[in-house]
């Protein structure tokens, strides 16, 4: 069964006098265990599409499951989901962790006695045993960010909704909450991750769905998108600079060679010819041109074609 399924969701607004189609036809599904980064520019329709899949908006056209059920028709589906918020929106200052967790677990629908023993779980998993008892308002940056995660899963949902989970964080906090992620997903629970930081997308997701003024221009498995938009060519670098002779030899096959070192070759057939004339000769590296999802994001905006992936 999919954790998630929206088929043809649209919604339109009135602005002005004017028709404003938010979200048109949008589509996608996540199985257990997958991660799919929703990407988009501002504007591009996310947060409306995430408000219909949440059950929060409803739909013009369209519809949602959640593990089968309809969140619009049956809130109780709604309990089979988790949620990451940036902004530091998930979880109640005043409080301490401990009791975060117990109330929040109590309002998914545990009893007290089962919100408690989660929480006290998840404090251990994520090393926030030791501040059960610290005002929120006074841990640190990371430590918060630890806590809605673990709030978000005291009730271990089936589907979790990740927006922009390591923004404001440093870099030891945002490796903290990658292991995180990677973690969850392991576990069977399906993520629904938006973000501007394409890097992390590309790292963390199975799958890459790009939005543009309301349309999937583009879905498919992140390194099958990435190998699509990547090109053909080779750049080889040499230990040491190559003799006259040899650099003649590659360029009568079409190889260009820079400095004496760096040897680029646009097919893979001529790769092998290559090697046969380098043949006996120390390799600093050899690698293949591949586009970045940054590269890919911005292409396929700009352009605002779908893709054919």
């Amino acid at each position: 069964m999919k954790a998630l399924e929206a088929y043809n969701l649209k919604k339109t607004y009135r602005q002005s006098n004017q028709v404003v189609e938010a979200v048109k036809n949008v589509s996608l599904s996540i199985f257990p265990g997958e991660v799919l980064a929703f990407l988009g520019p501002n504007g591009a329709g996310k947060t409306t599409s995430i408000k219909m899949m949440a059950g929060l908006i409803q739909p013009d056209l369209g519809w949602v499951r959640i593990a089968g059920s309809d969140p619009h028709r049956n809130p109780a589906a709604l309990q089979k989901m988790g949620a990451v918020l940036e902004g530091n929106r998930n979880v109640y200052w005043r409080l301490t962790p401990q009791e975060n967790l117990e109330y929040f677990g109590v309002l998914k629908g545990l009893s007290h006695r089962e919100a408690r023993k989660s929480g006290i779980a998840l404090l251990e998993k994520f090393d926030l045993l030791h501040k059960s008892r610290t005002p929120v308002q006074q841990l640190s940056r990371g430590m918060q960010q630890k806590l809605a995660f673990a709030v978000a899963l005291v009730h271990q949902p089936l589907l979790l909704l990740l927006d922009e989970p390591t923004l404001g964080l440093d870099v030891e906090a945002t490796e903290d909450v990658k292991v995180l992620i990677r973690e969850i997903a392991a576990s069977g629970c399906a993520i629904l991750l938006t973000t501007h930081q394409l890097s992390i997308a590309e790292e963390l997701s199975d799958k890459i769905a790009i939005l543009q003024k309301g349309e999937i221009l583009a879905e498919a498995p992140t390194q099958e998108l990435i190998r699509q938009f990547s090109g053909t060519a080779y750049k080889i670098e040499m230990e040491a600079p190559l003799d006259k002779a040899r650099i003649a030899e590659l360029e009568a096959i079409g190889a260009d060679v820079e400095g004496g070192k760096i040897i680029y070759i646009n097919e893979l057939e001529s790769l092998y010819k290559v090697f046969n004339i380098l043949k006996n000769l120390p390799l600093n590296y050899v690698e293949k041109e591949q586009s970045d999802l940054t590269e890919i994001f911005l292409q396929i905006v700009r352009e605002g074609t779908k893709s054919n992936v």
